[in-house]
């Protein structure tokens, strides 16, 4: 393909290049842009910007790229924010039974130290102490019952030897310490 050649200006175009041309360059730099925006109503100006047309030609995404959403949360006060939030709404808005419902209870329960739970509490106490009682009342329903056998058995033996029947009172040893 062959290339376009550049348009060529024509000669009325060049004829004020040449005339106008050198005389731009010093009115430019002679304008005091300060002074000449102290002159403009920029109220006026904005009342004929169209911000819906300028929005319409903003890319949001683009513009949240370049956010910086770190600084920006490193600014915000967060107290401020908590302050001005109505917990109590957003707390009447919460579904508890949907929350409960998606707790894991088993999980929950896995992670709780039931030894340094049983520590915080006196309940080790009251089970030790109570374990103790019983085992206590154990041990001496048994020595009853052993003494009641023992007592049995000596009565028949008593029975099978033909020995004279006595009724059962301090042993023999004792009875001789503690006689005049």
């Amino acid at each position: 393909m062959a290339q376009r050649a550049q348009r060529q200006p024509n000669i009325g175009e060049r004829l004020v290049d040449a005339v106008v041309g050198p005389l731009v360059t010093p009115v430019v730099d002679h304008v005091d842009v300060d002074e000449l925006l102290d002159r403009v109503d920029v109220n006026a100006f904005l009342d004929r910007v169209d911000v819906n047309a300028l929005l319409d030609r903003v890319e949001v995404d683009e513009l949240l790229d370049r956010v910086d959403v770190d600084a920006l949360l490193d600014r915000a006060d967060v107290n401020r924010l908590l302050a001005r939030a109505d917990v109590e709404g957003v707390i009447d808005r919460v579904d508890v039974e949907g929350v409960i419902e998606r707790v894991d209870v088993n999980a929950l329960l896995d992670r709780v130290d039931m030894n340094a739970l049983l520590e915080q509490s006196e309940l080790g106490t009251i089970i030790a102490q109570s374990t103790t009682g019983v085992f206590d009342h154990v041990i001496d329903v048994g020595r009853s019952q052993i003494v009641s056998l023992d007592l049995i058995v000596h009565g028949l033996m008593n029975r099978l030897l033909r020995r004279k029947q006595t009724s059962p009172g301090m042993p023999r040893l004792l009875e001789r310490e503690t006689s005049p």
